[in-house]
């Protein structure tokens, strides 16, 4: 992306109070939910242009990339806003695992049991 494509995708989102937005990573060829994150306007920079994504660490208070200690990378391979402006979905291939924990997905960790809906 340029600069203006990246001015131009900054002018859209809708970070919050904490100039902060979601981002929701996706396994791009399964549709697989890995986790999710915290991008602020440079790390949704780096993402778009860099081909690794890129975080804001609220606890740390610093950037950081997927993998840059443990070798788990995730390489970039499309992202959408949703439609408000206020979540990002970025399609990865994660290479190696996503969750710290050591699994698959960070939503491998701890399954519930809801009641299953059904339709009327």
């Amino acid at each position: 992306m340029t600069t203006t494509d990246i001015d131009g995708v900054l002018a859209r989102v809708r970070f919050d109070a904490a100039g902060l937005l979601p981002a929701v990573i996706q396994q791009h060829d399964t549709g697989e939910v890995l986790m999710v994150g915290w991008m602020d306007a440079e790390a949704l920079r780096r993402t778009l242009t860099e081909g690794r994504v890129t975080f804001w660490s609220r606890s740390r208070q610093e950037y950081w990339r997927k993998g840059d200690t443990s070798g788990h990378i995730q390489l970039v391979r499309g992202a959408a806003l949703d439609c408000d402006g206020d979540t990002l979905l970025v399609q990865v291939d994660q290479v190696g695992v996503a969750c710290h924990t050591g699994a698959r997905s960070c939503f491998d960790v701890d399954p519930l049991t809801p009641v299953i809906g059904e339709a009327a």
